[in-house]
């Protein structure tokens, strides 16, 4: 009897009386579903997991020797709410130190998250409205535009396609949604497609934001993590950037922290404050001693150095693997992520209409795990964040890959 009167009290957000109902089966469950056949069908076979987008290593020593360290101080034990001043200073002197932006105020203007994709799913709170726009680029992280919907606004999609270098284009989106919109949301380095973005680009966002007045919210996930040369970037780093927005930095990447949950947001002061009594309502705050073995981390950039010389590494070899087969693989300036464009199929076998035929062919066939997105174009995700014990490992995997491709002749 329970049953039947619950099902009809489920929220319309996450499907009402149907919840639980629906047939639909989500990308990354079909994933999973892939890999358990896989497995059962070639139980020998080793799955070489490129799907994976979270580090494959555990943080530094020295960040687990800080958290050991603080959490044996009795004021430790207590609930952090908005506060931690240390960690604030640090985030500050981390944004100048690594980024070259400087005046950042720790006091108005970060605040520490449990994570950044808690960051996301809170900010829409502070500003959305029933009928409110928020743009969102496509691919892409999908939690501010769900909770956007769920606030009862709308989500305006960006398509980030090859021949824009996957930057959304701006001038395309209509007046009337423009003046309906409240936030914008980028993501760069991005996820899936690696790219990165300009100075250029980003300033043409300020005066976009700014001629529209529109927030711009910065997923900077990613950002420390750059290969050959190319430096940190962050968009408050751009004149006028604080001024219209606000930069998410999360420990997760960067630091191989991704269980930790750390991160913190900054930039306009004004949009920090809505941020953070926000939060107030929704939790109590990361446990102190984290935010001091977070504060460790911050100091040492170098740590993030190291991994990112390892992901360009592994790029330079996933690159020439793919492209000795046939792909048109490119290495990113930045992420752990390389975005390659599906073949068309297979001489004399099977086609591949989407991106997701491709990788379930990939996983099913070959037991080579990627990630499809079909948002804008057919694309697959290989990460670089494979499991692998030392260099020669790397490898390693990089010849199995090869060895089982090989065994097929794609067509372009």
């Amino acid at each position: 009897m329970g049953e039947i009167y619950i099902q009809q009290l489920f929220a319309e957000r996450i499907g009402g009386s149907q919840y639980g109902k629906s047939n639909e089966i989500y990308k990354f469950e079909k994933i999973k579903r892939a890999k358990v056949e896989a497995k059962k069908n070639y139980p020998d076979v080793e799955l070489l997991d490129l799907g994976v987008g979270e580090p494959d290593q555990m943080a530094d020593a020295g960040v687990i020797e800080a958290l050991y360290q603080a959490a044996q101080k009795p004021e430790n034990r207590g609930y952090a709410d908005n506060g931690g001043r240390e960690f604030k200073v640090a985030a500050a002197a981390y944004m100048k130190n690594v980024f070259a932006v400087d005046g950042i105020d720790p006091d108005k203007e970060v605040v520490h998250v449990i994570g950044a994709k808690t960051a996301l799913s809170m900010l829409p709170s502070a500003f959305i409205n029933p009928g409110d726009v928020v743009l969102m680029t496509v691919p892409g992280y999908p939690i501010l535009g769900t909770h956007t919907k769920w606030l009862g606004g709308e989500v305006v999609n960006l398509p980030l396609l090859k021949e824009n270098k996957f930057l959304p284009d701006l001038d395309a989106i209509d007046k009337d949604t423009l003046k309906r919109t409240k936030l914008l949301y980028l993501n760069y380095p991005n996820n899936p497609t690696g790219a990165s973005a300009t100075k250029e680009f980003f300033e043409k966002v300020v005066e976009f934001a700014k001629d529209n007045d529109i927030i711009v919210i910065h997923d900077a996930a990613y950002a420390a993590l750059t290969f050959d040369g190319v430096k940190p970037f962050s968009f408050l780093s751009v004149p006028g950037a604080k001024e219209v927005g606000i930069e998410i930095h999360s420990l997760s990447k960067s630091y191989n922290m991704t269980g930790w949950r750390i991160g913190f947001v900054t930039g306009n002061e004004l949009i920090v404050k809505a941020f953070a009594d926000v939060k107030d309502n929704n939790d109590s705050g990361q446990f102190l001693a984290i935010q001091e073995a977070a504060v460790y981390s911050l100091e040492h950039p170098e740590i993030t150095e190291k991994t990112a010389d390892k992901y360009s590494r592994r790029h330079n070899l996933l690159m020439d693997t793919l492209n000795s087969m046939g792909f048109n693989a490119k290495k990113p300036k930045g992420s752990f992520f390389m975005y390659v464009e599906a073949p068309k199929g297979i001489k004399n076998g099977p086609s591949f209409e989407t991106g997701e035929d491709f990788s379930q062919y990939l996983i099913k066939e070959k037991l080579i795990s990627t990630v499809p997105w079909d948002d804008a174009g057919r694309f697959v995700r290989f990460s670089v964040t494979f499991v692998a014990k030392d260099e020669e490992d790397e490898v390693r995997v990089m010849n199995e890959i090869k060895n089982r491709l090989s065994t097929v002749e794609f067509e372009f």
